[in-house]
């Protein structure tokens, strides 16, 4: 039987529905007008297999290349044209099948096109399931750095299998505990420490799964709630960014593909982690995350078949040698910056971050230096 949860935006409010099993998922999108008549379908090769059989034809069925680089205004283009040769109209909808890319593009073509148009949600990655599907973020990259064009977007609802994750490559589902990971640092020290206690790391058919991702969920919409446009001058919908500054520049620097998001966001996290440390050494009020809080994030990310610096390799094979300068400018182009400063998310312990700004840039590129070496 389906879970569900609702992400509290009063008008904008949705459900997360959350099923374990293809049947319940069918059964769930089924009792809605989503897969209707006046709906387009975008979706890359890899999601072309969970497309549900016996829709109408008149929905529009737009496929893309998997990767990052799908992510882009020629892409958006696309779409745009092809909902247009469909008569789609102001009645019509978006429906998002695959993973964060497909979910970005797709809702940032539904938040443009005619001027807004519904948008569904069904995620086909854990990393999407747990974070990226979830909050109306949408956007695409473009060469000065990731998600630098989009808007907010709030979809009508969210549907979660589990199953989908059965042919999810194994690389692909460690990159999704990333983002897991990142809600126990940043919010949960439960969580954290449930991750920290499994006998086996988490898989498809791992009976903590569904809760877990459950959990996640919920963290997102109570942050989102709070903060739903990422306004609030400290803190707020800006600490699900734990991580991300140092991701966002490595998958800049490296080529958008090269590294998946997720294995950014983990040597993310771990350099969020020792920069904590740094701050708690040198004296920073609230903070108490010390060595080994920094040591226990290592080996949670590192558990989790994540690189946890930059020289880790990546699908078995090399990472590519970034250049620390080219670093230091992506992190001064990111959408967190602030009259010209750097802001980073940093925990002051493990389930309570904060933001922080007038961090010495001498300490990230030291930090940067660290995980190269």
């Amino acid at each position: 039987m389906s879970d569900k949860l609702t992400v509290e935006l009063g008008e904008r409010s949705y459900p997360i529905i959350i099923a374990s099993t293809r049947q319940e998922y069918r059964e769930a999108i089924r009792s809605t007008e989503a897969w209707t008549a006046g709906a387009a379908v975008i979706f890359d090769e890899n999601t072309r297999q969970y497309l549900p059989d016996g829709m109408p034809e008149e929905i529009v069925y737009i496929g893309f290349e998997p990767g990052e680089q799908t992510k882009c205004f020629a892409s958006l283009h696309r779409i745009m044209d092809e909902m247009a040769a469909g008569r789609i109209d102001r009645g019509g909808r978006v429906i998002a099948l695959g993973g964060g890319v497909i979910g970005d593009l797709a809702g940032y073509a539904a938040a443009s096109y005619l001027r807004g148009v519904d948008f569904y949600q069904v995620p086909t990655t854990l990393l999407a399931m747990v974070d990226s599907s979830v909050g109306g973020k949408t956007g695409i990259n473009i060469a000065a750095g990731k998600n630098l064009v989009g808007a907010f977007w709030q979809p009508q609802a969210v549907f979660i299998c589990t199953e989908l994750l059965k042919t999810l490559p194994p690389r692909e589902f460690a990159a999704g505990m990333a983002e897991v990971i990142k809600y126990g640092m940043l919010y949960d020290r439960a969580l954290f420490d449930q991750l920290a206690g499994l006998e086996q790391p988490l898989a498809w058919d791992h009976p903590a799964l569904t809760g877990i991702i459950r959990r996640c969920c919920e963290i997102k919409a109570e942050i989102v709630k709070a903060d739903e446009k990422e306004t609030a001058a400290s803190g707020g919908r800006a600490l699900l960014n734990l991580g991300h500054t140092f991701a966002h520049a490595i998958e800049n620097v490296a080529g958008y593909g090269t590294y998946l998001h997720g294995e950014a966001v983990a040597i993310g996290l771990v350099l969020a982690a020792e920069l904590s440390a740094r701050l708690t050494d040198d004296g920073a009020i609230g903070f108490d995350f010390d060595r080994a809080d920094a040591e226990a994030v290592r080996k949670l990310v590192a558990a989790n078949a994540l690189p946890t610096s930059l020289k880790d390799p990546l699908g078995g094979q090399p990472a590519p040698a970034l250049d620390i300068d080219k670093l230091m400018d992506a992190m001064r182009r990111d959408k967190k910056v602030r009259s010209g400063r750097l802001r980073f998310v940093a925990m002051e312990e493990i389930g309570r971050a904060v933001t922080v700004a007038d961090v010495p840039e001498a300490w990230i590129r030291e930090l940067w230096q660290q995980s190269a070496q």
